[in-house]
This record gives structure tokens, sequence and C-alpha cells, in this order.
């Protein structure tokens, strides 16, 4: 076995590398935060489709440790080499199998393809040998490219604006540097690739396969995350091809929730809070954004990450006496405390102000750029950095 010291690499604001030992004390701490409150009377046996990091794995935390749900993930991780590590979620679904199994709970994780027939039937499998049926399946997928199952066609998705060029203001937040930004508008397919990938059909799919092969209970809660957002990053994200496609996923959701009611079930898109992911650290504006709203939102006590926001869906969204509230389009609104009027009358305040030289006064570029770190296990209370990694050969 091979051993390196491993440091942060980030280039244009994705880093390439990833510590073990912080990925793992991460999900631990994720973990302990959510023993530490009330119980929920929420599933018994999850599928999370998409669980690796942010609010995948947030979503199977909460349901195995505030719920006591046994529980199946899948994503697509690239494991360790004999030079180089592997991807956060490899590290993550590691610590979280292990904890949850010490913990008495069933867990298996699903390194492949979600999109593909053959993870469909391993996963059915799975549930039928050791579950039987289950009462909740998030889908939380954040993909680049999707392989069409029938066809055999790879759709790529892209970041674009639809009509016009787009420019706004946006950060290296490593660098500390706001600068203007440029994105040319829509090519043709580029829209219906970017819904094709990013939009509800393979949910659709999944849930009708899931239903075929008997392996739903009769009042089982599904839930798709998606994001609207403030003015500042319509034109970029929801009125953009990203947008087309969350547009795809909600429609798709109200669909799915007219199947399942007829047995008792219910569908939801989650519209959720905007956080340091993995995926919205590459989105031009919104890193800036963010970086604004927690300069907001702490102050105010309204802050969340990932855990505390699904640990509320659950608990005051999903697992409720009576219905579940939504808004007029039959969406859950979780992200309520970040699109409060106060909250966006001050972010749009500050964003008129900021600039590389404001940067440190108007935003909470230091948290945010903390975050980001710890996504991929650097600066971790705890993890001594000046130790070797050891890798696979």
């Amino acid at each position: 076995m091979a051993s390196i010291k491993v440091k942060p690499m980030i280039i244009n604001n994705v880093c390439l590398t990833t510590h073990p030992e912080g990925c793992a004390a991460m999900v631990r701490e994720q973990i302990e935060w959510t023993r530490s409150q009330k119980k929920i009377e929420g599933p018994k046996n999850a599928l999370i489709i998409g669980c690796s990091t942010g609010y995948g794995l947030s979503s199977r935390i909460a349901a195995t440790f505030s719920s006591g749900a046994n529980t199946i993930g899948i994503s697509f991780e690239k494991t360790p080499t004999a030079k180089k590590t592997g991807s956060p979620g490899y590290y993550n679904n590691a610590e979280f199998d292990k904890v949850a199994t010490e913990a008495g709970f069933y867990s298996q994780t699903l390194n492949g393809d979600a999109f593909s027939n053959e993870i469909k039937e391993d996963v059915i499998d799975l549930i039928k040998k050791n579950m039987g049926k289950v009462d909740l399946v998030i889908y939380s997928l954040a993909s680049p490219v999707r392989k069409d199952p029938v066809t055999g066609i790879l759709h790529k998705s892209v970041l674009k604006p639809i009509g016009e060029r787009f420019t706004a203001k946006s950060v290296d937040f490593m660098k500390e540097l706001v600068k203007d930004v440029s994105i040319d508008p829509v090519e043709e397919g580029d829209v219906e690739n970017t819904v094709k990938v990013m939009g509800g059909e393979d949910w659709e799919i999944w849930i009708n396969t899931l239903a075929a092969a008997g392996v739903l209970s009769d009042d089982v809660k599904t839930v798709a995350y998606s994001y609207i957002g403030p003015e500042v990053t319509a034109d970029i994200y929801r009125n953009g091809t990203i947008g087309k496609a969350k547009e795809h996923l909600e429609k798709t959701g109200l669909k799915i929730d007219e199947q399942l009611k007829a047995k008792g079930g219910r569908a939801f898109v989650s519209v959720n809070k905007a956080l340091v992911t993995r995926a919205s650290a590459y989105i031009p504006v919104v890193s800036l954004y963010i970086s604004i709203l927690f300069k907001v939102m702490k102050p105010k006590g309204i802050h969340e990450g990932c855990m505390e926001q699904i640990y509320r869906l659950y608990d005051e969204r999903l697992y409720v006496d009576g219905e579940t509230p939504v808004d007029s389009e039959g969406r859950i609104r979780i992200d309520d405390l970040e699109m409060r009027d106060d909250v966006q009358a001050e972010v749009s305040e500050l964003w008129g102000k900021v600039s590389t030289e404001t940067l440190g006064e108007v935003t909470d570029i230091e948290g945010y750029r903390k975050d980001f770190l710890q996504l991929h296990g650097f600066d971790v209370e705890g993890i001594d950095y000046g130790k070797d990694v050891v890798l696979e050969d």
C-alpha cells in the first residue's frame, strides 16, 4: 500500500483532491448532530438515489439516525488508486455504512450508474432480499451526463442562459477575487439534453420500475430536490437550461404523485435552500450569492446546512399529522427562510456593494470557503493533515 500527503488542489472552484479522514469526520459530525435531535416517526426502509454528498447524504443520515431506517444508497464514485484518493462520496459512503452497521441498521451502498437498468435490477434484488418493501425513495442525483438506457445515447447537460448572453459578477473564492463572467446562450439541442439529464424522466422510470417489481409500500413517499433562488441568479439558473430541467422535474413530480395517491403514497419536489455543494460551487454567480446569503442569514440565527435542512424537511413537512404543506404548485418549500422578504432585501443591498475590495465586509467568504473545503475533507477540526494518507494498490 502506498501513502502520500494530501492537500487541497483547487482549479476554477473545483477541488481535485480528497482527504479520507476529513470526509469520515464530517459524516460522523452530521450523524452525531442528528442523534442529538428528537426522534421522527419517519421511514423504516429507505432508498437514496444519489446518496454520497450534500442533500442526498443528509437524507440518508436523517432516515437512519432520526427514524431508525434501514437504507440502500446509490452513487457513482471514483475509487482510490495507488496514486490518487477517491472522490469525497466514496469515503462518505464507506463511513456511513460503517457507522450505520455498527449501530445495528442494514446499510448497503451500490457504486454505479443510477440511470442504468442494471443498477435498478440490482436494487430491486437487494430490497426483496433485505427489506421487502421501501417506504421512502429520495431522488438526489447530480450528474452532468446520462446514458439513455433505451437508445444508448449519451446526453450532456449544459449551464447556459436562454435567449441572450449572460454577464454578471462572480467570485473566485480561493483567491477572493470578484470578476464579471459571461456565458453564451444555448445552441440547438442544449435545452433538450439538459432536461434529459437533469429532468424528471429517470425519477419516473425508477418509481415505475420499483412499483412494477412490487417493492414500494402502499404509503411510500418519494422526494426529488429542486431549487428556485432569487432574481440575481435567475438568468443563469431558473430561467436557463437548468431551470428548464427543474420545471420538468416538478411536473414529473405531480404526475408521480397522482399515480401513488391511488394506494396512499405521495410524491413531492422539495425546493431547498442554496448551500455549498460540489455542483453549486461550479456555477458562476451562485457562489457569490451564497456567500452573501450566509452573511445575512447567520446573524439572524436562521442559517441551515444540508443536515439541518433535511431534518426540518422530515420533521416539519414529510412526517407530520395531516397533509404535507405545499405551495400553490404542489412543491414543498424548505427554502422558506432563504426567500424571506427581509433576507432577500438585505442580500440585494449587499450585492450592489460587492467587489474584490469589499468582499470581506459584505460577504461571508471565509464561511463559504470553509464549507467548500470540508466537502472534500479539508479544514476539519481534529484531523492531522501532516500525516500520510494510505492509498489502495
